[in-house]
């Protein structure tokens, strides 16, 4: 006789299900990881929407790229401001309302489709235990014996990469290529991605690898481990920014605005540096954790505009496969 009642419950239960809107986030395989931030904002988020927060985990861009005006994506979080214009060309992302105030970012910040989330500057991080007198500019960098191996990654498939190809063609502008001919032999590999990059570093397979200054608050917070710095330039640092944006094909714009409107919140970003591991975007120093405070901090930031990006990938990136195919 308790069958009709169970299965009336299971009715239920399956109905409650379905009325719970889904919002779908497509982010990195980083962000999505258990040790990434997604799932704390997860939690945090579905707490607030009495919805479904679901991330699709991958290549971000080139996903909602192909498919178009077809993406089941809601809300895009991982995008840089070197691969922007890209994206705004597309069409694919919607504007904003947000009110911009409370960014914290060492750059102005007025762009109604991309919002940052966290930021950081590129950096090659050492051992300071093994490595006595770090490089304090990229000429030193470049000056230092070849026995000296970095590893860097391949900015054709990285963020990182991408950055570091930028920062190079910002410092040396028409001698990048000298440059990179200079970098090249003390380049112990190329990976395709940070992960293994840093992981061969950590391992002590290389002396420094391109990483970022935040990467030593890692080492200092979860492993109580000092012997990680970063190495700080007299001519300064690429300044990467993180971003999210709205897909204009959405069917749930008004969770989309909440997610939105969610990351510019002190509960959103006291949750970036610890699980991030990169400078929050809307959150002021003093209320940064005490080990990101006193981190070696860069006095200038190198910046480049979405356009002025553009226009220089193509022969910073010519020049950068000329000096590693020799």
């Amino acid at each position: 006789m308790k069958f009709p009642i169970i299965a009336a419950g299971i009715l239920m239960a399956t109905s409650a299900v379905a009325d719970t809107p889904v919002l779908t986030v497509y982010a990195p395989d980083y962000f999505g990881s258990e040790w990434g931030p997604g799932p704390s904002i997860e939690a945090a988020f579905e707490e607030t929407c009495a919805c479904d927060l679901q991330y699709v985990t991958g290549d971000v861009l080139p996903r909602v790229l192909l498919e178009g005006e077809r993406t089941k994506a809601d809300i895009v979080i991982g995008l840089n401001t070197d691969v922007t214009k890209k994206a705004r060309e597309s069409g694919l992302f919607a504007t904003h309302t947000l009110d911009l105030s409370p960014m914290t970012l060492p750059i102005e910040w007025s762009d109604d489709t991309f919002l940052p989330f966290n930021w950081g500057y590129n950096a090659f991080v050492y051992d300071n235990t093994k490595l006595e007198n770090p490089p304090t500019s990229f000429d030193e960098l470049l000056a230092m014996p070849d026995d000296v191996k970095i590893v860097i990654q391949d900015p054709r498939a990285s963020y990182s990469g991408l950055t570091l190809l930028l920062w190079v063609k910002s410092v040396y502008g028409d001698d990048a290529a000298e440059a990179w001919a200079k970098l090249a032999p003390k380049v112990l590999t190329v990976t395709k991605g940070w992960s293994e990059a840093y992981g061969m570093f950590t391992d002590g397979e290389a002396d420094m690898v391109l990483s970022y200054t935040t990467s030593p608050a890692y080492h200092i917070i979860a492993e109580e481990d000092l012997s990680k710095s970063a190495a700080i330039f007299d001519e300064g640092h690429y300044l990467t920014i993180e971003l999210a944006a709205k897909v204009a094909t959405t069917e749930n714009g008004d969770l989309a605005d909440a997610f939105m409107a969610f990351i510019l919140t002190p509960e959103f970003q006291t949750m970036i540096p610890t699980s991030n591991w990169s400078y929050p975007a809307a959150l002021p120093e003093d209320q940064w954790p005490s080990v990101f405070v006193e981190l070696n901090y860069p006095e200038k930031a190198i910046f480049l505009s979405e356009d002025e990006a553009a226009a220089v990938r193509d022969e910073a990136l010519a020049e950068w496969q000329n000096a590693f195919s020799q």
